[in-house]
């Protein structure tokens, strides 16, 4: 009989090993020939000189008065609280992500072994080259094909939270292009760690939801409308930058402009001079996309009730897909009582996680799939979030636990959100995609793909209608 398999995007053995090389790390653990590999590859976008992170974490030097704090910090896996700032639970679901910064069981041992072995420094040959360094002005993506700026605004220390619009800003763009990806991020006057530990610290930009338009075009949030690009990326405190699938670029017209239709500005304890950074990278020139990019909007901002003093508060939320997708990312959003969220997929009788990821308000997150593991849905798929809570004192984001919160835009309320990224794909597309990736993985009847529920059967057609002879 053929053997079953289950593709979750790990494999099963890899698992055992990495649970066994937690108490079996071989020979010394050194800084230079173990440490410090994992500082460039995980921390030292942020942990810089002169970058957002509080210390810079290059050097042997300035990395050893912080061991235990590194030891401490990267134990917490998928909490509030981790470094790197990466919350994806690696026990269930899809584990392919692109630009993944986590640690392996293995990198986490190592740093434990190293520290509760006197932190000793080994040999400086050991070192691998320096990574190059580019402070809090370096694009994540590489120097952007354009750069745009809302204006710049000014947060006084203490100010109560603030709404509203700012005035557009150019483009500059004389033909149209398709966009890649854009990154956003807040350039300000502060120096070091904020004035106190609000949500995002040492920045005043809490969200901006953002459009484009055209001279004479009406600015809207919703699918294209005229002169309107419809929706993009919402900015959020901490988020990493957004790529759009290759097959489904987002067009930025020639003569738009930016619209900053929703300004949320919080302090963040002291005077601080900012504006928000848009960059943004395009196609080649003649692209075009032969699938409709969708974003989701999957929440529940009705019945929002984060009851004081508990933890461990669940919210759900549910949609149904009216059209066949391929879901590129997944992004949850909550406010500070949010300490995790889990994305399933309902298909008939099966039910599918395909993400679980804890949540830190201070670090939104957006996850991108693999393109081998993004799921494929099929229409008629219920899209399912579950949401915890915790409005006690152990969650340090929450600045008064004795408070009952609501659904709201406050940083102080809640929000119950995925805000994750797909495409609509036709009927043959689907079956294309589907085709590729049965090819790619290999997989037979007997195989269950978390993420594709039909990825493993025979593809079904419907017959051509009958014409003439009335028949």
């Amino acid at each position: 009989m053929a053997s079953s398999r289950v593709f979750i995007g790990f494999a099963l053995c890899a698992v055992v090993a990495a649970g066994a090389e937690l108490n079996t790390v071989p020979g010394d653990v050194t800084f230079s020939k173990d440490i410090a590999p994992i500082l460039q590859r995980s921390c030292q976008d942020c942990h810089q000189p002169n970058s957002v992170a509080p210390m810079s974490l290059i050097s042997y030097k300035e990395v050893r008065p912080w061991a235990r704090s590194i030891k401490q910090r990267t134990a917490l896996r998928d909490k509030v609280g981790v470094m790197p700032p990466w919350y994806v639970e690696k026990n269930i679901g899809i584990q392919k992500y692109k630009n993944d910064i986590s640690l392996s069981d293995l990198e986490i041992a190592k740093i434990a072994k190293w520290v509760d072995n006197g932190s000793p420094e080994g040999n400086p040959a050991d070192l691998p080259p320096p990574r190059p360094l580019g402070d809090a002005s370096k694009w994540t993506l590489g120097e952007p094909d354009l750069v745009v700026s809302t204006p710049v605004v000014t947060m006084k220390a203490g100010s109560p939270d603030w709404w509203g619009e700012l005035d557009p800003a150019p483009t500059g763009l004389t033909e149209d292009r398709w966009v890649k990806s854009v990154e956003m991020r807040e350039v300000n006057d502060v120096a070091g760690d904020g004035g106190r530990k609000t949500v995002g610290s040492r920045f005043i930009f809490h969200h901006m939801i953002w459009t484009t338009t055209v001279p004479g075009g009406a600015a809207s949030l919703d699918d294209l409308g005229e002169g309107s690009s419809g929706t993009w990326p919402i900015h959020e405190v901490g988020r990493n930058a957004d790529i759009f699938p290759d097959n489904a670029g987002k067009l930025l017209k020639a003569g738009s402009s930016l619209v900053f239709a929703s300004t949320h500005l919080h302090s963040n304890g002291q005077d601080t001079k900012s504006r928000l950074v848009y960059g943004f990278r395009f196609f080649p020139k003649g692209y075009q996309p032969t699938v409709r990019y969708a974003r989701r909007a999957l929440g529940n901002g009705v019945d929002i009730d984060i009851r004081a003093g508990e933890a461990n508060q669940r919210l759900d939320a549910y949609q149904v897909l009216d059209q066949h997708t391929k879901i590129t990312s997944y992004e949850p959003h909550m406010h500070a009582p949010g300490v995790r969220m889990c994305l399933e997929a309902i298909w008939g009788y099966n039910v599918q996680t395909l993400t679980c990821t804890g949540y830190d308000h201070n670090w939104v997150r957006v996850y991108e799939y693999d393109d081998d593991a993004a799921p494929l849905l099929p229409k008629g798929t219920i899209l399912h979030i579950i949401g915890y809570f915790d409005q006690t004192p152990a969650n340090k984001n929450v600045p008064d636990p004795r408070n009952w919160s609501g659904s709201g835009n406050r940083s102080i309320s809640n929000m119950f959100i995925d805000l994750g990224q797909g495409v609509a794909l036709t009927t043959e597309q689907f079956q294309e995609e589907m085709a590729r990736r049965k090819e790619k993985l290999h997989l037979t009847a007997n195989d269950v793909v978390i993420g594709c529920p039909l990825c493993a059967s025979e593809p079904i057609y419907r017959p051509a209608k009958k014409t003439g002879g009335g028949q």
